[in-house]
């Protein structure tokens, strides 16, 4: 599954381990992807979307026509 988000954008991010000797190796900070399906009126249809938690929530607000309207906005397919 690819780890970015539809609706955002959120993408990993990269760091280090930092270990008690202090030596440091690259680590990658995920951020917290779901798979959730949502029903779309105005196509009579459900859609599948890959979204961040913080994103699930801002659906819950705006609702899924504006979301999908903002993800096709940024050339994201839905």
């Amino acid at each position: 599954m690819s780890t970015h988000c539809q609706l955002t954008g959120r993408q990993p991010g990269f760091g280090n381990h930092v270990s008690h000797s202090h030596r440091r190796t690259k680590r990658r900070f995920d951020p917290n992807i779901q798979r959730k399906r949502y029903w779309l009126p105005s196509e009579g249809r459900h859609i599948r979307l890959t979204l961040s938690t913080k994103a699930i929530k801002t659906v819950d607000t705006i609702g899924i026509e504006a979301a999908v309207a903002r993800i096709r906005a940024r050339g994201g397919k839905v």
